[in-house]
């Protein structure tokens, strides 16, 4: 019987923090790219990229080049999910952080429709989208190389990579304030906010020397043990559909009230605080900033708590409460009050935490090892098209068009997403203590997974 020595337990702690904090840059990174560029689309590109159209038409269309992004990522998902249960976790994630870096650094070279015509907004776009495509790969991996470490407190290790979305915010949002306070308006629309674009290049260098370092997970060098005896496999990509695919339907709905309410909160406060309550962007900005460090503060303990109730029910609050929040989020900011509007953001923001923090490790446990990659991300990115992306462009065609009737409107929104991720969470089963590591199923092995075990060989009694 082997014992723990003092030594090897510290030994184990640096082995898991070192992988945290590659997957927490790197996604970090890549959330700073996706998000910086939604507040671009909020407050600068249509000044910049659509200048022919009326102001919120222009936003609308700034909006809509964003949406491609999102529309990109599920085909990165299905590309680099097939590359990460094929060549590895590790090897996927460095491709998809040099692309997204690359493209978001492009971006602050794209000259102005005043300088090309059409072709700034169409090159906006192309950059966009293989940024979107990068993006679409790099979640699946960089919460797996997390997740599949299969040691206990799966919840708590796998919810950082997913505080690196609300850091990117913080990081994305807080350059385009610290750039925009300290210039004039006209030097910033001019020149100032490429530099917050082209700052992803430092990042870029900081995300590859963390994750070069990196070893591949137990979970898939175990698998590819066994794939390498001889057994033949369908592509994952098709497998997981044969095999999994109510797997991929309770990870899609789970991810519609998460997904619309965050860029309802993040992306369309921008419009709605300057266009509708002719407040100044800072008064948004300041709020977004503020709450999304609380919440990067607190998805840890979100995560380490659906350790100890399971990944549903923390899950279950938070889309529960923010379908119950949004109609007061939006009468909190109607007062027109910067303390009540930070605390109605960081209230939502809090509630979205409770979705996002323990979505990583429930989202690995739904998949076997050898189509986890595949069906996580496509699970995860397919969502993005049928929530996240439209959730801009129909906030500010709803404002466009219903002026004052907008709150209601949107909440109802909102309230349907979460209604729906109930549903899927509803029927989806309870995955807390699945041995990641132990479940070596291949594409192609079964159709039907075996009973689950828990770290201690045990079935869980939670469904």
């Amino acid at each position: 019987m082997s014992t723990t020595t003092p030594e090897s337990a510290r030994a184990a702690a640096q082995s898991r923090w070192k992988v945290v904090g590659a997957s927490l840059v790197g996604t970090t990174l890549e959330w700073y790219d996706f998000f910086l560029y939604g507040t671009a689309a909020a407050v600068v590109f249509p000044k910049v990229f659509f200048i022919k159209s009326d102001p919120l038409t222009a936003t609308l269309l700034s909006f809509l080049t964003y949406a491609l992004g999102f529309a990109a990522r599920p085909l990165g998902g299905l590309v680099f999910g097939h590359l990460g249960d094929r060549i590895g976790r590790k090897r996927t994630l460095v491709v998809t952080l040099v692309i997204c870096g690359v493209s978001t650094t492009a971006i602050a070279a794209v000259p102005s429709y005043a300088a090309i015509g059409v072709a700034a907004p169409i090159l906006l776009t192309t950059l966009r989208m293989i940024q979107g495509f990068a993006l679409g790969g790099e979640w699946g991996g960089a919460v797996l190389i997390v997740a599949e470490q299969d040691r206990s407190r799966r919840g708590f290790w796998a919810s950082w990579p997913q505080a690196g979305a609300p850091l990117g915010n913080v990081l994305g949002t807080g350059a385009i304030i610290i750039l925009s306070e300290n210039m004039s308006e006209s030097s910033f629309i001019s020149w100032g906010w490429r530099v917050a674009f082209a700052l992803s290049a430092v990042l870029l260098v900081i995300g590859l020397w963390a994750r070069v370092s990196l070893s591949e997970t137990e979970a898939f060098k175990r698998s590819l043990a066994q794939r390498e005896v001889g057994r033949a496999e369908k592509p994952p990509v098709i497998e997981v559909f044969r095999t999994a695919w109510k797997e991929i339907l309770v990870a899609f709905g789970s991810r519609m009230a998460e997904n619309v309410s965050y860029y309802v909160i993040t992306a369309f406060i921008l419009v709605y605080v300057v266009d509708y309550l002719k407040l100044s962007k800072s008064f948004g900005l300041d709020a977004v900033l503020i709450g999304s460090a609380i919440e990067f503060a607190l998805i840890p303990l979100f995560g380490a708590w659906s350790d100890r109730i399971g990944r549903r029910p923390v899950y279950l609050i938070g889309a529960v409460g923010i379908g119950l929040w949004t109609p007061l989020f939006f009468l909190v900011l109607d007062s027109r009050s910067y303390p009540r509007a930070v605390l109605a953001v960081t209230i939502a923001l809090l509630l979205h935490g409770m979705m996002y923090a323990p979505q990583a490790a429930y989202f690995s446990e739904l998949f076997a090892t050898g189509v986890r990659y595949s069906g996580a991300s496509i699970g995860y990115q397919v969502a993005s098209i049928a929530a996240g992306a439209p959730a801009p462009l129909i906030a500010v065609a709803v404002l466009q068009h219903n002026g004052a009737k907008t709150p209601g409107l949107l909440s109802l929104y909102v309230g349907a997403a979460a209604l729906v991720t109930v549903i899927a969470l509803i029927f989806g089963r309870e995955t807390r203590g699945i041995d990641l590591v132990g479940d070596v199923r291949l594409a192609g092995a079964s159709a039907e997974p075996p009973a689950e075990r828990t770290q201690e060989g045990s079935v869980p009694s939670s469904r």
